[in-house]
């Protein structure tokens, strides 16, 4: 089996290693407000002391929010405009809701890359997994399945862990172990229908992962 590292565990040592810096950078994804089409996803550094967080933007554009009151979550940015933080990304980053955008932070930077339109797994290759394959995958709320890229490392006794990017451009390994089945930071059921693993994640999501992709051939 060749050798992979699990984002969770990239992620983890990224915020280790720029832990004196107190800056990481990541993908800056900006939406108007109220809308569910992104306007463009562009490089930015995130960086947060003491509460206080700056959003440093590859357009030239900078945020610089202030805690606001008791609450978390709840900032104020120099132009005394309120500012939410949510949750919803979980491990992969964190949203910010202003009043007239919305900005989802992705500490995973590789969505930034051009696609290598010759590999249609992209952005696995078999220079890191044992076998590279796109799943049948459905977003929240779609009607129809699409495809996603994902990269399998195949263990002992048929059991892989497959990391995967779904449609957000969020990347998260799913684990098929002989007696269960999960996945990074996140909830999800998983059901065997014939030769072929529905998977029904809490956001939403539903993929399909056949047998052959787990134990190869």
């Amino acid at each position: 089996m060749k050798r992979f590292t699990c984002l969770a565990a990239a992620l983890a040592a990224a915020w280790a290693a720029s832990a004196d810096a107190d800056w990481i950078d990541a993908a800056c994804d900006i939406f108007p407000a109220g809308s569910d089409h992104h306007d463009k996803l562009i490089p930015c550094t995130f960086s947060q002391r003491q509460g206080y967080i700056t959003i440093t933007r590859d357009d030239g554009v900078v945020h610089e929010l202030s805690p606001l009151g008791d609450g978390p979550g709840n900032f104020e940015d120099r132009d005394g405009r309120q500012v939410y933080r949510e949750s919803g990304l979980g491990d992969q980053g964190q949203i910010f809701r202003f009043p007239d955008i919305s900005i989802f932070v992705y500490w995973n930077t590789s969505m930034l890359e051009p696609a290598d339109e010759d590999n249609p797994t992209w952005p696995f290759t078999t220079a890191e997994y044992d076998a590279t394959a796109l799943f049948r995958c459905k977003a929240a709320g779609a009607t129809e399945f699409g495809n996603c890229p994902g990269g399998i490392a195949r263990m002992e006794d048929n059991q892989a862990s497959i990391t995967v990017r779904n449609p957000s451009g969020e990347q998260f390994t799913i684990n098929f172990m002989t007696d269960y089945v999960n996945a990074t930071n996140r909830e999800v059921e998983a059901s065997l229908e014939g030769d072929t693993w529905i998977l029904r994640f809490a956001n939403g999501e539903v993929w399909e992962v056949p047998i052959a992709a787990i134990e190869g051939g």
